[in-house]
């Protein structure tokens, strides 16, 4: 059996079906769900490799991902939307840039490519390399023909197309190399949260876990708020310290330790739960142990404004993506609203 790690393109057409396919993630999900032995050391070894992946945001991530994505019902609904081919006749070479912020956090572009019936080599972040390369094992294992589909190379050359994820400046070197191939770029997005004050201690509780979630780390983490004007946080402050513990986890801390100090040493006014500080600050994006916020006084300019910010990935309140929600999207949550799906079947 070829490792995962080496990178050997193949140009034949495959026997591998839909349907097997789909009988093989749905596998993976029970796997996922079964936490064996093995699966285990895998997460641990995940969290030794980076000390952000801590095993109860490696077991939601995961959790997550065999609920709304690898569920047989789900995963049909889903590819019956694109009228895909039982077998792709023309497959070609797509190359996956993984990002490494949160866990598996590219785990969904893996699943488009590998259900339409594409070739994939995939650089996996240095960050998140042990799970994805446990799982695409496991495949490997189940149906030795899945390493025709599959592999990993740390450097991406002579493919037809390319989807890569990282930062604006990875995201300006990858539109220069990869310009010319039919291409999905993703560069830094966050979310944010537009609050009008009427909100429960149920929801309030779900929102900070919208916030602090994989430590704020994720597109889809909450790292501004919109509030009303005389908005009383205290309620908001108090569902927060739920998340005091963070501050037991040294690489946390001292980024809370790092920015309380800047606000202090610029005399700029904030407000803690213990472990999340809250202070007034026009940009979407916050650092790490910290959330903006800012006041307004038209909902409908807010609203405005945000619906032109590129930087935005989803939005939380009411008439938008529930409470507590932000952190689980389904097969057809596409990031940055690119339809993967349609991109790849179009090739």
């Amino acid at each position: 059996m070829r490792s995962a790690g080496k990178y050997k393109p193949q140009r034949q057409i495959f026997e591998m079906t839909l349907a097997q396919r789909i009988d093989l993630l749905v596998r993976l999900g029970d796997y996922i769900k079964a936490d064996n032995e093995e699966w285990q050391t895998a997460k641990q070894q995940a969290y030794v490799q980076n000390g952000w992946f801590v095993p109860g945001f490696i077991n939601m991530a995961t959790s997550n991902i065999a609920g709304f994505f690898l569920e047989r019902e789900k995963l049909e609904s889903w590819v019956k939307q694109y009228n895909l081919p039982e077998e792709n006749a023309n497959p070609k070479t797509v190359g996956l840039v993984m990002a490494g912020n949160i866990p598996l956090v590219g785990f969904h572009d893996f699943l488009a490519v590998f259900i339409t019936g594409h070739i994939q080599v995939i650089k996996a972040s240095s960050k998140d390399a042990v799970l994805i390369k446990h799982l695409v094992k496991k495949l490997y294992e189940w149906e030795v023909t899945v390493q025709n589909y599959v592999s990993f190379a740390e450097m991406l050359k002579s493919c037809d197309a390319y989807i890569a994820t990282g930062s604006n400046n990875s995201g300006r070197y990858f539109e220069y190399y990869f310009s010319k191939y039919p291409n999905i770029i993703r560069k830094n997005r966050t979310s944010v949260a537009v609050l009008d004050a009427t909100e429960t201690p149920q929801e309030l509780d779900l929102l900070a876990d919208d916030m602090q979630q994989y430590f704020g780390l994720g597109c889809r983490n909450i790292t501004k708020l919109y509030v009303p004007k005389d908005y009383d946080f205290l309620p908001l402050l108090g569902a927060l310290k739920k998340y005091n513990y963070f501050l037991d986890i040294h690489k946390y801390k001292n980024n809370f330790d790092y920015q309380l100090a800047l606000l202090l040493l610029n005399n700029r006014y904030y407000m803690s739960s213990g472990a999340v500080i809250l202070t007034e600050n026009e940009p979407v994006f916050s650092p790490v142990s910290q959330v903006n916020f800012e006041y307004y006084t038209d909902r409908e300019q807010v609203l405005q404004k945000l619906n032109g910010d590129d930087n935005i990935q989803c939005i939380a309140g009411k008439g938008f993506i529930a409470f507590g929600q932000a952190q689980q999207p389904s097969l057809t949550d596409y990031a940055d609203g690119v339809d993967t799906m349609d991109f790849l079947k179009n090739l």
